[in-house]
């Protein structure tokens, strides 16, 4: 039993809700009487709320995001048909701004807009006592670090074994990025670095070996970054991954030195490229230097073993089907082992709105707000390159065809066209991008590419799909390769094979 409830729905099990371990650290004298529970988006509402009604609480607070309001206000909805007494205080950036007029704030009795960790707490605090708030809507004071109780003791055993272990060391971000919603966070903010790596200390001991870092700029304080990468460095352990997002022209040497010191796979850096079009950089109000990023990236996978996971986005104002392939195609040459290929979304408080009627931008109303068409991109244009982030997703990002992706995209072509084409092969065949399976989409690309080479490639073609198959050690031969003479990687390293040579025929 617990007279308060914080509650969420996370994306999936192995994410953990950073945001409620923050507001349990600091609800003070009434952590004793606060319980959080957690759970995904695919939960049945009536199993979640049977778990929270069983505490029997006073008080429901839950965290709101994109991925959650849509099931979070059922859950709401029936909270409130059941137990019309419960308090609900709602919190998150979905309900932190134009939060008026939206279903779930309609039905919650209370919203905090902002960075809740203290603020949640006195609220609390007044409802217990009887005291009345005056207003529904409640803004929240900025913490500094110094007035935050750390949330890393509330990682319990489970969390350490089976989810990812967020932190951060600073909050805020410098840039005003009108998509995003860390161009809202001013200040930026830094924790006291000796009491995180204690507690980080404390962690490693406990076995956490996954760190992803949600600083919006690890990179911003290079002092700072350099003393957080020395500690890891300092105990490191096989299994140890650390993920940062960072700014891609922001690399100085003594901080490449000591990345460079790391193993390959313990280091992943998010990069936000975003585009490479210096006028739609303008029109969004992102600064960045795309001689030095691309150096950056060139010492990175030339000398470190970083996994470059890098992103642009489809639907920015200004940016054209021409100027987007250019950028995809200049990002693909610098090789990043990921690049993710995101939709513009309408975010609630974002500026980006102030291009609306100027680039025509039209948005879906339902979460995640993406981007549906604008001035340059018409529906089918953006779909069509909607479909190319899914299938790039699917066959460019996840491992699975490292060798058939050199076939796909080869020297000489833009590798957008190139892989435009594959998409138009695939969609032509399977009309639904989520239901093929990964043994459908290794024979669909395999039928690709024997159409798309010159007669007698087809044994070339089924061994480099092979090795592609079996390096995630399947073993069983799939129907379009059984007639093929195929050998095992250790075998054609033994009988010393010469490189094939592959002959692409470039189509019009």
């Amino acid at each position: 039993m617990a007279q308060i409830v914080l509650a969420t729905l996370n994306a999936r099990y192995t994410h953990s809700s950073f945001g409620l371990r923050y507001l349990l650290a600091n609800m003070g004298s009434l952590q004793s009487e606060t319980a959080m529970l957690e759970f995904v988006i695919n939960d049945i509402t009536v199993d979640l709320l049977a778990a929270i009604l069983e505490q029997n609480p006073k008080i429901i607070g839950l965290g709101v995001y994109i991925w959650n309001v849509e099931p979070m206000t059922r859950l709401v909805a029936d909270i409130k048909r059941v137990r019309p007494e419960i308090v609900i205080v709602l919190g998150g950036p979905e309900v932190s701004y134009e939060a008026e007029g939206q279903p779930i704030v309609e039905l919650a009795d209370y919203v905090i807009s902002g960075e809740a960790d203290c603020t949640f707490r006195e609220l609390c605090t007044k409802l217990l006592n009887g005291e009345a708030c005056k207003t529904k809507m409640i803004q929240a004071t900025v913490p500094t670090f110094d007035q935050l109780a750390l949330p890393y003791d509330f990682y319990d055993d489970a969390d350490v074994a089976n989810r990812v272990i967020y932190v951060e060391v600073s909050r805020g971000c410098p840039f005003t990025c009108e998509f995003c919603l860390s161009s809202l966070e001013i200040p930026v903010r830094l924790a006291n670095v000796e009491q995180f790596l204690a507690a980080m200390q404390k962690l490693l001991e406990r076995g956490a070996k996954q760190f992803k870092f949600v600083d919006r700029t690890f990179n911003l304080n290079l002092r700072v970054s350099r003393q957080i990468l020395q500690f890891f460095l300092d105990r490191l352990t096989p299994g140890l991954f650390l993920h940062f997002e960072m700014i891609p022209d922001r690399l100085p040497e003594d901080l490449r030195s000591l990345i460079a010191k790391f193993p390959a796979g313990a280091l992943q850096f998010e990069i936000g490229v975003q585009t490479f079009n210096d006028n739609v950089g303008k029109l969004i109000s992102r600064k960045q230097d795309n001689e030095k990023l691309a150096d950056n990236f060139r010492y990175l996978r030339d000398h470190t073993g970083v996994h470059i996971h890098a992103d642009l986005i489809i639907g920015l104002p200004g940016e054209s089907l021409d100027s987007f392939a250019a950028g995809f195609d200049r990002l693909h040459e610098l090789r990043p082992q990921e690049i993710q290929v995101g939709i513009l979304k309408r975010l609630r408080g974002t500026p980006i709105t102030r291009h609306d009627d100027t680039w025509e931008m039209r948005y879906s109303p339902h979460p995640p707000y993406e981007i549906l068409s604008n001035r340059l991109l018409n529906f089918d244009k953006l779909h069509r390159l909607r479909r190319f982030a899914r299938y790039w997703d699917l066959v460019g990002n996840s491992g699975n065809f490292v060798e058939s992706l050199t076939l796909i995209i080869t020297a000489g072509r833009s590798p957008f066209s190139q892989f435009s084409d594959l998409c138009d092969w695939l969609h032509a065949r399977h009309p639904s991008r989520y239901g093929i399976s990964l043994a459908d989409l290794f024979a669909s690309i395999f039928g690709y590419l024997v159409d798309h080479y010159l007669a007698g490639s087809e044994q070339m073609i089924a061994e480099t799909m092979w090795e592609d198959y079996i390096r995630g050690g399947r073993r069983d031969r799939p129907a379009f390769l059984k007639h093929f003479d195929l050998k095992s990687p250790q075998q054609k390293q033994a009988n010393s094979l010469p490189q094939r040579q592959a002959r692409h025929v470039t189509q019009s």
